[in-house]
């Protein structure tokens, strides 16, 4: 029986790094701190120079950015977190985000930096729900629906395929997309992939 090892075939998910959005500096404002968003996107927000305490970040509270202009409101509290509502966006933020200002929480991102922070974060976040699961015996099958053949085996960064022939190909995770009815396909034919298999020889295995 026969094991090639194959490139790429096809991208089926991107992974992107933490985004970090530049902020309007506080004044000795704290190192960066992750943000979390309620839904849909992630991305990441200054901290403040000092984190309130639950009673006063409270569900209800208006936030302010450094220049006093309005950000947004305090939705829910939730441990060391707190989801801060903007006209268009939510967002799930450390309470060290925060600092506590003479009319209320202040954060050192506007509004607008919010806004974009989340939308430009969504894709990723997209990316990832979208990465398929591949498990041993999965179906295969091409972009048109036709079989190609079984998951045999799979590990971090690869999977087996065998074809109905006996023949198994080895494939990066990445060449996997999401099927139908929970199963998988890749951008070759059972032939194409049969026919690429023999030309590339390679080690044979049981």
């Amino acid at each position: 029986m026969k094991i090639v090892k194959m490139g790429m075939l096809m991208g089926a998910g991107v992974v992107l790094p933490a985004l970090m959005i530049p902020a309007v500096a506080l004044a000795q404002a704290a190192p960066a701190a992750a943000m979390q968003p309620a839904t849909p996107a992630t991305a990441a927000a200054p901290a403040a120079p000092a984190a309130p305490s639950s009673a006063t970040l409270a569900a209800g509270a208006k936030v302010v950015d450094t220049s006093g202009g309005p950000v947004g409101t305090i939705e829910s509290v939730d441990g060391d977190y707190a989801v801060l509502a903007t006209t268009n966006s939510k967002v799930r933020l450390p309470k060290s985000s925060f600092a506590m200002g003479p009319n209320g929480p202040v954060i050192a991102m506007t509004a607008a930096q919010i806004d974009a922070a989340a939308a430009q974060a969504a894709p990723a976040k997209a990316a990832a729900a979208d990465k398929p699961s591949v498990t041993q015996g999965a179906a295969v099958s091409d972009m048109q629906g036709g079989a190609v053949g079984t998951v045999a085996a799979v590990n971090a960064q690869f999977a087996t395929v065998q074809l109905a022939t006996g023949t198994k190909v080895r494939l990066p995770i990445t060449a996997f997309a999401a099927g139908d009815n929970g199963g998988l396909k890749i951008a070759m034919t059972a032939q194409q992939l049969g026919a690429a298999a023999g030309a590339s020889g390679g080690s044979t295995g049981k």
